[in-house]
């Protein structure tokens, strides 16, 4: 799938996750739902070239060709529904426990959903290495500053990694067979959706969208302002 839609996929998916997040309060919700977004795209780590490996230069190129060598290429260990998401969630479970590390996964996070998003974003800042670095690290450390330690983030990662999976599980290359790819190199790819296809574009990312704000409207206190706006409109 496009960059946009797993994000998309995953803001949904985060808004939708809501009523089990381990998180409370507003501004811990948000976090919440943008950093399953974000997420949502970190299995791309392991190609070149991809939204995540140029989003902030060097300090996401250089690391994407190690998970590239690492993971066996593009669509393999990162896109194993078994081996993705422990592996990635081991990884955040250990940064969690740290301010700095904390701050740069949420960083990752936010930087990933603007650079997805960027086509309904105002200006091109996002689009930038410096504009997102700011962007990113500011949100991350506004998000930090009004919100408990984010314990969640790993469950943030697996959510957002395993709604990538299944993105990519409706393409046409499909995604590694869970584990057993380890022993003999094969895929699973039932339904053949080319990617950026019509349907991706004018089924799937519509979708995503309504489903977004409608489960943030029906797991949010954002109910509660709009009803009485409808009411007067009504």
């Amino acid at each position: 799938m496009l960059g946009h839609s797993h994000a998309l996929s995953g803001l949904a998916v985060g808004a939708a996750t809501l009523p089990w997040a381990p998180v409370t309060g507003t501004v811990a919700q948000v976090a919440w739902v943008s950093a399953v977004g974000g997420f949502a795209m970190l299995p791309d780590l392991d190609q070149s070239g991809s939204t995540i490996s140029r989003m902030w230069g060097p300090l996401t190129d250089v690391p994407s060709g190690l998970v590239n060598a690492v993971t066996g290429g593009h669509r393999w260990g990162t896109h194993d529904a078994v081996l993705g998401p422990l592996v990635f969630g081991v990884l955040a479970t250990a940064a969690a426990w740290n301010h700095w590390s904390s701050l740069l996964l949420l960083a990752l996070a936010i930087g990933l959903a603007l650079r997805a998003l960027h086509f309904v974003i105002p200006g091109r800042a996002e689009n930038t290495v410096v504009g997102n670095l700011l962007l990113s690290w500011a949100g991350a450390w506004l998000l930090l500053a009004h919100s408990p330690s984010p314990v969640w983030l790993p469950w943030a990662v697996a959510v957002g990694v395993l709604t990538h999976i299944a993105g990519d599980f409706l393409t046409k290359e499909g995604v590694p067979v869970p584990v057993f790819w380890l022993v003999r190199r094969s895929r699973l790819s039932p339904i053949h959706l080319r990617t950026g296809a019509f349907v991706e574009k004018a089924v799937l990312v519509p979708l995503f969208v309504v489903a977004t704000v409608a489960f943030l409207l029906a797991n949010t206190g954002a109910r509660q302002f709009v009803d009485p706006l409808l009411q007067q409109l009504g």
